[in-house]
């Protein structure tokens, strides 16, 4: 009898696997020659945008919180940017400025008798021991029916105005009393700080007006005349006496 349908295959051939695949072994021999196998160097992402294994997956909502973050940030440095701007803007335009006096300001003349400006030197003295000025300047502006005016300053470049002007506002509260009822009013087209208020002397109330910007610093007392009607008066001589440069 043949063995010929029988023949065991030769021990190391490649034989089927018993699934019906071909193994490994076959299957490589079935390759064609000269044909590399390309291997990648990184294993596959099984994650969308390479997000590592175990690791959140940043959603739309994480995605958008960022983005307000961002963009408040943003807006609070281009807000912190305007306003120091702006700062310095000011003290540019308002650190250049002179006072001088006017021999007249509307219904006010200026008195030159020589008790006036002992006045005058007196107060320009105690501001400057206040404020350290560069310049100061003081007068005495006469008006009917006993309405005079007392009016000091000085020029200087002021990094904290207001503060200037409160400081300068206890000169007045050592020789009068406290100055009572400071409040703000309109500094006019000058700019910078004005306020008003009123200290007591031994003829009655006295309505006191300060202002002060990067440039200058100034206060005036008032004889007689009610706080409303001193702040107008009070921006008409800065008018008058302030200039910039």
């Amino acid at each position: 009898m043949s063995d010929r349908g029988n023949q065991t295959p030769p021990s190391g051939a490649p034989g089927p696997d018993p699934s019906g695949h071909p193994s490994p072994a076959a299957a490589q021999e079935s390759m064609p020659a000269g044909e590399p196998i390309e291997i990648r160097e990184t294993p596959f992402s099984l994650t969308p945008d390479d997000v590592e294994p175990g690791a959140a997956p940043v959603t739309a909502a994480r995605r958008r919180t960022r983005t307000i973050v961002l963009s408040s940030l943003l807006a609070v440095g281009l807000a912190a940017v305007a306003a120091l701007g702006w700062f310095y803007w000011q003290i540019h335009s308002q650190r250049d400025a002179t006072l001088s006096l006017p021999s007249r300001i509307g219904e006010l003349a200026l008195d030159t008798s020589e008790n006036a400006q002992n006045t005058a030197d007196y107060l320009q003295t105690a501001l400057s021991a206040e404020v350290d000025l560069d310049r100061t300047v003081g007068a005495v502006y006469h008006a009917d029916a006993d309405r005079d005016v007392l009016f000091f300053g000085g020029s200087t470049l002021l990094w904290s105005p207001e503060r200037d002007l409160n400081t300068s506002f206890d000169l007045i509260s050592d020789e009068q009393g406290a100055v009572t009822d400071l409040h703000d009013v309109d500094a006019g087209a000058l700019g910078g700080t004005m306020k008003c208020g009123t200290t007591k002397t031994e003829s009655g109330d006295l309505a006191v007006c300060g202002w002060a910007d990067h440039g200058s610093l100034a206060l005036a007392m008032f004889l007689n005349r009610p706080v409303p009607e001193a702040a107008t008066l009070m921006r008409q001589m800065r008018d008058a006496i302030q200039t910039r440069n």
